[in-house]
């Protein structure tokens, strides 16, 4: 019989770190004070971080392709009163129905290690019917990983020593319907509510090009309109495949401002749009749509996007890129 072999392991190692990110501290650390130094000193006229803002979008690729996108989220998120942050990703090694949790207790960084707070993660899992995650996939994962780092800082910033650093609550989200993402929001829409609880919703958008099954192109700009192009065939005479890019994703992200959890997974089915991290969008939209009818006000509960950027500005046909966006709801 095959046997885990992370099973008697408690900890989850940094496992992306030295190939996904710099492992080295003495590169990570001057790395990462870069990319937040590149974030202006004021985000939609507010000082940093935004007070209140205690849910955020932001991507999970390598540091030298998302880092400096990401650090905009980072740094609008309001951790002061935070005990414990939920970083919710999508599953990219294993398919399965729903959300599963970690089965870990402590999520490592270069810098040190997070805890997870397994009392939470256990009122979770029943209350929301989910599964445990496989360690092996778990380990496997990036979603939930790349975020660590990032995290660690702005705890550093925020807390005085790692022993008041919030704990961690990972949920890893796979194929999740509509009415699955509006019953997993109900799930933590009183945790939401809850000041000492902030929320990391991990995700990229669209990735384009014939290795992801995505190369869709609008010589008039028309989203209603997309067709394929393939990967061996001629530059568009029409403007560049960059700008059909843009156009999708900004209607995701116009679809993520609304507050509408339909009018989001409406979108996508409309452009098909490859944000990998929808189902875990899904179900924060949800969430922040039930918490919009209690609090009514609109200045609260609708994300705000940020930054937006891509890898690569594509051209031809055989090209690819991904997009990153950082967004922020004051709640």
């Amino acid at each position: 019989m095959e046997t885990d072999r992370y099973a008697y392991t408690d900890t989850r190692r940094a496992e992306k770190a030295g190939s996904w990110y710099e492992g080295d501290l003495d590169k990570l650390v001057p790395q990462l004070n870069g990319f937040f130094a590149k974030v202006p000193e004021t985000v939609d006229g507010s000082s940093l971080p935004i007070p209140g803002a205690r849910i955020i979008i932001a991507p999970h690729a390598g540091y030298d392709y998302s880092g400096e996108n990401a650090a905009w989220a980072y740094s609008c998120l309001d951790l002061s009163k935070a005990k414990r942050v939920f970083i919710l990703g999508p599953s990219h090694t294993i398919g399965f129905p729903g959300c599963r949790v970690t089965t870990f207790s402590k999520y490592a960084t270069p810098f040190g290690d997070f805890t997870v707070d397994r009392d939470t993660i256990q009122r979770i899992k029943e209350a929301g019917e989910m599964a445990d995650m496989p360690t092996e996939n778990d380990v496997a994962e990036h979603s939930l990983e790349m975020h660590l780092p990032l995290l660690y800082k702005r705890c550093e910033q925020t807390f005085k020593t790692p022993e008041n650093f919030p704990q961690v609550v990972p949920i890893i989200v796979g194929s999740t319907s509509r009415a699955d993402e509006k019953n997993t929001g109900r799930v933590l829409l009183s945790y939401l509510k809850d000041e000492e609880n902030a929320f990391i919703i991990s995700s990229d958008f669209c990735h384009w090009g014939s290795r992801f099954g995505y190369a869709v192109y609008t010589v008039d700009g028309d989203i209603d309109r997309l067709k394929s192009l393939h990967k061996y065939g001629p530059r568009p005479s029409g403007p560049p495949i960059y700008e059909t890019i843009q156009l999708v994703d900004e209607a995701a992200m116009d679809a993520v401002k609304s507050g509408s959890h339909d009018a989001f997974v409406d979108n996508l089915r409309r452009t098909g749009n490859t944000v990998c991290g929808r189902h875990p969008i899904g179900i924060a939209m949800a969430a922040l749509e039930l918490y919009a009818e209690e609090v009514d006000d609109e200045k609260k509960s609708r994300f705000r996007v940020v930054k937006y950027n891509r890898s690569s500005e594509v051209v031809w046909p055989s090209d690819s890129s991904v997009s990153y966006v950082s967004a922020y709801a004051v709640l």
